[in-house]
């Protein structure tokens, strides 16, 4: 239950007890746990699960600091002594309350938080744009003799897939997909892409622009509560999913039927796919977006 606020700092707008902000840490806990404990009890085993890898190795927090909870910006935790508290190094406390303040983001992070709500409320006023069918896991391997999931076979050989790849479009507008294609590649895409221009290329309809809401989230950890750091999670997972079962791999021994994108029947199915993920993005951009203008409000 929430208590009544008392004299503190005007960015404390929510108060918790002792007992219903343990009991929200400890759900929290619970929910990360159900959902990567199989996969990390499996890594321990050196057994490979191309999603959750990606998750934990191409983007860099921890599964330990996704089990940790933080309120976020705004709300302050009645305690009876330090130690109870989530293992943060940015409380602060005033009358057996702790809190995070803005105060205590530094500078340089500040900067980064101004650029990723920019990059958030300019990528939510975009048109999406669908019909990619995740031909960008396709320009990676193209002409290729160095393959990135070389532990996995391909759905095609060679020459099938450098037929399929030059017999349809390339319209990635995500460069961080883009700088792994080939070479060979690189010039079949119609968008030029780069570092520069990346905050005006990103659009909501793209599945990696969707699953980078993950980044956006936990950069801004713990000033960022951690339900949206998990929320983002969630959707990353998902998206990676369908990124994976589109992609010229053979991963049904991994749980994965592909997506046949080389088939009419397939490309309908990852766009319906690709439009639950846009819609499924909405509410955790915004949740984002609310977050990151809280911290940011509150910084004098």
């Amino acid at each position: 239950m929430q208590s009544n606020i008392v004299d503190l700092p005007n960015h404390i707008t929510t108060q918790y007890s002792r007992s219903a902000w343990k009991k929200r840490e400890a759900a929290h806990q619970q929910e990360v746990s159900l959902l990567i404990d199989g996969y990390l009890d499996k890594r321990s085993r050196g057994i490979k699960q191309p999603v959750m890898d990606f998750l934990f190795e191409y983007y860099p927090f921890r599964p330990s600091w996704l089990k940790k909870w933080s309120p976020g910006i705004g709300a302050g935790l009645e305690l009876d002594q330090i130690q109870d508290l989530p293992p943060l190094k940015v409380w602060e406390f005033e009358y057996e309350i702790a809190f995070l303040t803005p105060n205590s983001i530094p500078e340089k992070r500040l900067k980064s938080f101004n650029w990723i709500l920019h990059l958030l409320k300019s990528t939510k006023d975009r048109r999406p744009a669908f019909g990619c069918f995740g031909m960008h896991e396709w320009a990676m391997v193209y002409k290729s003799e160095e393959i990135r999931h070389g532990q996995v076979p391909l759905r095609m050989d060679d020459k099938e897939l450098a037929e399929f790849v030059e017999s349809r479009p390339l319209v990635c507008t995500h460069f961080d997909a883009f700088r792994f294609f080939t070479p060979e590649a690189v010039p079949l895409n119609k968008h030029m892409l780069s570092r520069e221009n990346f905050a005006d290329m990103e659009q909501p309809g793209c599945i990696h622009s969707n699953m980078d809401l993950y980044k956006w989230a936990f950069k801004g950890f713990p000033w960022i509560a951690s339900d949206a750091v998990f929320a983002a999670f969630k959707l990353a997972c998902e998206a990676r999913e369908v990124d994976m079962k589109a992609s010229p791999y053979d991963l049904r021994e991994h749980g994965l039927e592909p997506i046949k994108i080389e088939t009419e029947s397939g490309r309908k199915e990852y766009l319906e796919a690709q439009q639950t993920i846009y819609e499924k993005g909405i509410p955790v951009r915004e949740e984002l977006i609310e977050e990151y203008e809280r911290i940011i409000g509150f910084r004098p």
